[in-house]
């Protein structure tokens, strides 16, 4: 399973380079960022230090004009991965972008049917927002889980990314079920990387080694 980081923010995209493999962003994300890029800017930057996926979403709700401005998004660099919603409009530039050789990231899925539809057109990757669905009170690993079930059973190339990460356990829990990716906040890798028994542990074993005579 790959990681990628789910942020718009250099500094923290710098900081877990060494860990994650890919970037995924959004207008919202971008906007929370205070910076002097510009869009192509900051997302020329960050393909400089990520070498993997680097997701950049369209904003137009007209499949036409979801394939211009795919274009010249994918110009910015051979990494990119063009963002489209999933709507009918967002498949059928989905669709055209596949047969154009642009990789694309069908995003806001909400159930199984919704990204079978997006593999069918040709999408490169479907991101299934497992936090907002548990947040109205469903059960959006199991939205992943069948996901990845058909994908498996149909032979789709089409790779699932779980998104909408709000804590460790939805890490581990898009692993299980096998999810080819999970896309993940700063702020979560770091809650992954800590346990309070290392921070004692490593204590110890630190006041144990004063102890010894050189």
């Amino acid at each position: 399973m790959k990681l990628f980081l789910d942020t718009a923010d250099i500094d923290q995209i710098r900081k877990y380079s060494f860990i994650i493999e890919g970037v995924t962003t959004n207008p919202s994300l971008i906007a929370k960022v205070n910076t002097e890029y510009s869009f192509e800017d900051l997302i020329q930057e960050i393909s400089t230090i990520v070498q993997g996926p680097i997701s950049a979403e369209i904003i137009s709700l007209e499949s036409g004009l979801m394939v211009e401005e795919a274009e010249t998004i994918a110009r910015i660099s051979p990494n990119i991965v063009i963002k489209v919603p999933m709507t009918m409009e967002g498949l059928k530039a989905t669709k055209r972008l596949s047969q154009m050789g642009i990789k694309t990231n069908v995003t806001l899925i909400f159930s199984a049917n919704q990204a079978l539809l997006a593999a069918h057109c040709g999408a490169t990757y479907v991101s299934v927002f497992v936090g907002r669905l548990d947040d109205i009170g469903h059960n959006g690993m199991e939205v992943v889980k069948d996901t990845v079930e058909i994908f498996t059973r149909h032979n789709y190339p089409t790779q699932v990314i779980t998104a909408s990460i709000r804590n460790p356990l939805h890490v581990l829990a898009a692993a299980k079920v096998g999810s080819h990716v999970v896309t993940i906040p700063p702020s979560v890798i770091e809650l992954m990387s800590k346990h309070n028994l290392t921070d004692t542990g490593l204590e110890r074993f630190l006041q144990d080694w004063k102890k010894v005579k050189f």
